[in-house]
């Protein structure tokens, strides 16, 4: 078996084409009909489905991975031609729009009145706020003070208009490990890690509905954090969602430290991928070439093998007994140790055979008891 958390590099073969999406040589669709049928259909939570031809790659993957039903944070411009592309297979998780030339306007007062078109015209039962520490790149200084911080005056406003809409809350706080060492290390402007989370549990308390704290609430790396989180809010669940972080963090817990924090936050934990699709994955001329994510895939296949690694690696940690090389590249393990890894290098995969009765929670009980408590 290959070392893990070693870089490829060091078997790749002169003339094989790497692929930074399947680094084990897999058949992803092959691999898809070797995972246990689900009792019922998946539903993933945490989704950005664009374009209206990635959309149908995305739909055969998800129907090779016993996906039925996805929500999407896809922004107010892109809903149609998604819908149009996945029927009644996607909801939708308002948003704001990323795209707009007046991005000051499109997360505050154009971020209201998106919210309420999410509602009455697309049925969406959740809103987005999204404040990951980066955010203070996008609103430096004073002219984020009312943005950047998830209890700031904005993100009051927004919570109280989803509270009207009658809307649960998906919320981005923090970001991996890896990068408040790297990236944030800058601390007078971006806080420590355990900062970004003063503001939630303040949000968390003044806003009763439910809240959904994407990517295992932003801390993977710490169950005992996040069961202290969890034990203090009621109304508070996590994703799943992130899936290279994911996968590298949670795989170093042991086994029975994993298995016991799901077995006990059994129905408050949901299944989500974070895939991401774009139609410039289904062809070689990129049109938003400044995109990050528009050069991960070029063609329908490698756009295929993209959003299926996501699916094999999250059901092989959570169902099977495997231990060894995750199949996708992650850049973070470079960020940290430069000296040791390249943009090629993956980390280790662990399985928890999770139990039945958690699997059923995860992949879509938690979700339906959640949309549930909507009133």
């Amino acid at each position: 078996m290959p070392s893990v958390e070693s870089s490829s590099a060091e078997s790749h073969r002169p003339g094989v084409v790497r692929d930074a999406n399947n680094l084990i040589g897999l058949d992803y669709r092959a691999e898809a009909a070797k995972f246990a049928p689900r009792p019922r259909p998946i539903i993933d939570i945490h989704t950005h489905i664009l374009g209206s031809q990635a959309p149908r790659v995305y739909l055969d993957v998800a129907a090779a991975y016993g996906v039925g039903m996805t929500y999407s944070q896809t922004p107010l411009p892109g809903v149609d031609e998604v819908r149009d592309a996945m029927g009644d297979r996607v909801g939708f998780i308002a948003c704001p729009n990323w795209s707009s030339p007046d991005r000051s306007r499109a997360f505050r007062e154009g971020y209201l009145a998106d919210m309420e078109v999410f509602r009455s015209r697309h049925g969406a039962r959740m809103m987005k706020i999204w404040n990951a520490p980066r955010l203070r790149d996008f609103f430096p200084g004073q002219e984020g003070a009312d943005l950047v911080t998830i209890d700031g005056a904005w993100r009051v406003k927004q919570l109280e208009a989803a509270r009207d809409l009658g809307m649960a809350v998906m919320v981005h706080v923090a970001d991996p490990d890896t990068w408040f060492a790297t990236r944030y290390a800058e601390a007078a402007k971006y806080g420590a890690k355990r900062d970004h989370y003063i503001g939630l549990e303040k949000m968390l308390d003044r806003f009763g509905m439910p809240w959904l704290a994407a990517h295992m609430g932003g801390w993977p790396e710490d169950l005992d954090f996040l069961a202290g989180l969890l034990t203090r809010h009621p109304n508070l669940h996590l994703d799943c969602s992130a899936t290279r972080w994911i996968v590298r963090e949670i795989s170093k817990h042991p086994r029975e430290v994993f298995t016991a924090f799901m077995e006990r936050w059994r129905g408050r934990i949901l299944f989500g991928s974070d895939i991401v699709t774009a139609d410039d994955h289904v062809r070689p001329e990129k049109k938003t070439p400044g995109h990050p994510k528009s050069d991960q895939a070029s063609s329908p296949s490698s756009a295929f093998d993209l959003y299926a690694s996501r699916y094999w690696a999250l059901r092989t940690m959570l169902e099977s007994d495997y231990d060894g090389p995750s199949p996708i590249a992650d850049t973070d393990l470079m960020m940290v140790r430069p000296g040791e890894h390249d943009e090629w290098s993956s980390p280790r995969l662990r399985g928890f055979c999770l139990s039945p009765g958690v699997l059923d929670d995860l992949y879509r009980g938690a979700a339906e008891r959640f949309w549930g408590t909507l009133t």
